[in-house]
């Protein structure tokens, strides 16, 4: 061929489609070469369209050149950003278009609609053509409604029915009353984290064996709506039988390490207890002085018998140090403040066992969205490096409340809250709170690490308005700071010191009050030095459902200030699973005041009633003036409270519970009372029932009590109930 002689270029120059070609001008024809150029030439995505020919001893090439984007736009989407469809596609300003780039693209906005719950979106990208071989591409969107959960039912369950099984999952059926929620729209990545949540449910109830067959999702003709059904193989139940312990370690007996096993024979098998013995036994073979320590149960099925029989291996591990902890993700929050929750450091020998602690206190922190702790290599291969990915949250909170409660009335709140202050993980909280009988304004600061050191230290201003008319005829007023720290003694107990000043100030004493209220009038001064020890072993601080904790706390009065007192104060608490959802409570507290060299303030005395012992008013228990009927509050109390929480048959996401309760309690003088002082000392006790109810508009509880044991002078109240929200 002579020739090579290029059409149709434009933005490209003749010379570049010749390079791209496998033919050259002097080579002889060869239809195999040419068609293979032409391939090529279509495989660099710059044309359109190309056509070849030979005429005579010429190589015609004609091309048709791709545009060149000049604009993406998006129309019709509501519910995406463009900030999130831009980051989706390819295409881009500036680059070549394509057909197979667009549809590619379309498809990627399908997808990223799919996720978020909307499959009958429909995407039509629109070409206008511009001067130059320009042109903008619209993508016109029709999002379409939220394809919902129809129905989710179940095939091959035995023990558990359809309605326990879509407890655990978190897809849930289309409701009405689920509109703060999207867990009802079809996600197929939620559909994958269901398929291991029923796993780990069976595995945790005795069912070893068990196998999630599949997971179909079915959408309806019109789009609308999805049907899901599980099919599961539950295998058989099991119990565990034999419990062993085998030592591969010199001079560790396993005998000793028996008392560390909290699984026992006879109970159901659960997956999650082997995993807590293993590391039971690795932290008490730690606490003995041997670093590494690999604890492998070995599981041997007696399927005729169904049971488990479970011996954990304790042995040798790998010899493998900790070479460095890598800390990635964490833009505000500092270096150390997630450091310094590791219990592990540079140097030390790896531990699994501590490497999960650490991630556990890393999220306890409360500042992270998502927490990834990982093991990876190190230099060699006795070192191993702790990489740390976090991702950042909120830690900031303004809020605004409305309410009402049996104690104090209507109520208004304001607060403002930073608990990662300037990323250093301090907390400072200003609440402000405005109530019929109560008012308070509070400021607090914690710094969690006071001087690079575990110590949390802190202190509070506040200001206490109390209007106590109803019950003791006259009003209280305290205005004092305190400063705090604490440190852990071991990992479930931790010792706090307080020191608190304070001027308490019983004013607009009614005539008609008692004497022993009127000779309060006036204010006195505390200077007050506090201790606090607890023992903390429960499975979650706000909601427990196992575990228990205890918590002895000691004030002195008397280090300067008008007022001189001891005072010493146990409370404590023991939660149990008894079954599915229901958990019993046992909860007490007990405790005296001692004057010193005098009587003790009306303000420092317990008063006894309302959450406490319910059924009975706030101070409706407890010493009382027989011509007035004032509370003088007591000098001991104490207080019990049994508590079985149940479901109510309705779904748990709208966190309805049921109650039982029975109370009981008293409180009085420790010296003998005046004639005119109703102070028997008599327990009292109650029963009753309530509902509580999570909602979205914040926490709202009806407990209804009624007195069994009680005396003739206490104040009853059958009724508490309690609302409040946040804005």
């Amino acid at each position: 061929m002579r020739e090579i002689a290029v059409e149709g270029t434009q933005r490209i120059e003749p010379d570049t489609v010749r390079s791209y070609m496998l033919v050259q001008e002097g080579d002889s024809y060869d239809p195999d070469r040419v068609d293979r150029s032409l391939k090529t030439l279509f495989a660099t995505g710059l044309f359109a369209d190309v056509t070849l020919r030979h005429e005579g001893g010429r190589l015609m090439v004609t091309v048709v050149e791709n545009p060149v984007i000049n604009r993406i736009a998006f129309e019709g989407n509501r519910h995406l950003k463009e900030e999130e469809l831009n980051a989706e596609v390819s295409l881009k300003p500036r680059v070549i278009y394509t057909r197979t780039k667009v549809q590619s693209d379309v498809n990627r906005i399908l997808t990223l609609y799919r996720r978020k719950g909307r499959f009958a979106a429909m995407v039509d990208p629109k070409v206008i053509q511009l001067p130059q071989n320009r042109i903008d591409v619209i993508f016109e969107i029709g999002e379409g409604e939220l394809t919902e959960v129809e129905r989710i039912r179940f095939v091959g369950n035995k023990k558990f029915d359809d309605s326990r099984l879509r407890e655990i999952i978190r897809t849930k059926e289309t409701r009405w009353y689920r509109f703060f929620t999207s867990d009802d729209t079809y996600d197929p990545d939620r559909l994958a984290l269901d398929s291991e949540l029923l796993r780990r449910f069976y595995s945790e109830n005795g069912f070893a064996d068990n196998r999630l067959i599949s997971a179909v999702a079915e959408l309806t003709p019109d789009r609308e709506d999805f049907f899901i059904t599980f099919t599961i193989d539950e295998g058989a139940r099991y119990r565990i039988g034999t419990i062993g312990v085998e030592s591969h370690l010199r001079d560790l007996d396993p005998e000793k390490l028996r008392q560390d096993l909290e699984m026992e024979e006879g109970e159901w098998y659960n997956a999650n207890d082997i995993v807590a013995t293993s590391d039971d036994l690795a932290d008490a073979a730690g606490d003995k002085g041997y670093a590494f320590i690999d604890v492998r149960p070995r599981i041997v099925r007696d399927r005729p018998n169904q049971i488990i029989n479970v011996t954990f291996e304790i042995g040798e591990g790998p010899r493998v140090f900790v070479e460095r902890i890598d800390i990635t993700g964490n833009v505000r929050t500092l270096d150390k403040v997630v450091r310094r929750e590791f219990r592990l450091v540079e140097g030390d020998a790896f531990s699994s066992t501590k490497l999960r602690r650490s991630n556990q206190r890393i999220q306890s922190l409360g500042f992270f969205e998502k927490v990834v702790v990982e093991q990876v290599p190190g230099s060699t291969p006795d070192k191993t490096v702790v990489s740390v990915d976090v991702q950042e949250k909120s830690t900031g909170a303004l809020s605004f409340g409305v309410g009402f409660s049996s104690s104090n009335g209507a109520l208004i709140d304001f607060g403002i809250r930073e608990r990662n202050l300037l990323g250093r993980g301090q907390d400072l909280n200003l609440k402000v709170s405005a109530a019929q009988r109560k008012s308070e304004i509070n400021l607090s600061f914690t710094e969690p690490y006071f001087l690079d050191r575990e110590v949390s230290a802190g202190f509070d201003v506040f200001n206490v308005k109390t209007d106590l008319q109803d019950t003791s005829s006259h009003e209280s007023k305290s205005t004092g700071m305190s400063l705090r720290a604490g440190y852990p003694v071991t990992e479930i107990i931790k010792q706090g010191w307080k020191y608190t000043i304070e001027r308490d100030e019983v004013t607009n004493v009614s005539s008609t009050a008692s004497k022993y209220v009127k000779s309060q009038e006036g204010s006195e001064v505390t200077s007050e030095v506090s201790h606090t020890l607890t023992y903390d072993l429960r499975d979650n601080r706000l909601r427990p459902t196992e575990g228990h904790i205890a918590r002895l706390t000691t004030d002195l009065a008397g280090l300067g200030g008008s007022t001189r007192y001891i005072r010493n104060r146990l409370d404590g608490g023991k939660y149990y699973t008894l079954g599915d959802e229901l958990v019993l409570g046992l909860k007490g507290s007990s405790g005296y005041i001692l004057g010193i060299g005098k009587d003790v303030n009306l303000s420092d005395r317990f008063f006894v009633g309302g959450n406490q012992i319910r059924g009975f008013a706030n101070a409706g228990v407890g010493p009382r003036d027989a011509s007035t009927e004032d509370s003088l509050g007591g000098e001991w109390m104490y207080s019990a409270s049994a508590e079985l929480g149940f479901p109510i048959g309705l779904p748990n996401e709208l966190g309805i519970k049921g109650k039982v309760f029975s109370d009981i309690g008293s409180g009085g003088k420790l010296s003998p009372s005046a004639s005119n002082i109703q102070d028997t000392g008599a327990m009292r006790a109650s029963v009753g029932a309530g509902i509580g109810w999570d909602s979205p508009l914040g926490a709202i509880g009806i407990d209804v009590g009624i007195p069994i044991l009680k005396e003739s002078f206490d104040q009853v109240e059958n009724i508490r109930f309690n609302f409040g929200t946040n804005f």
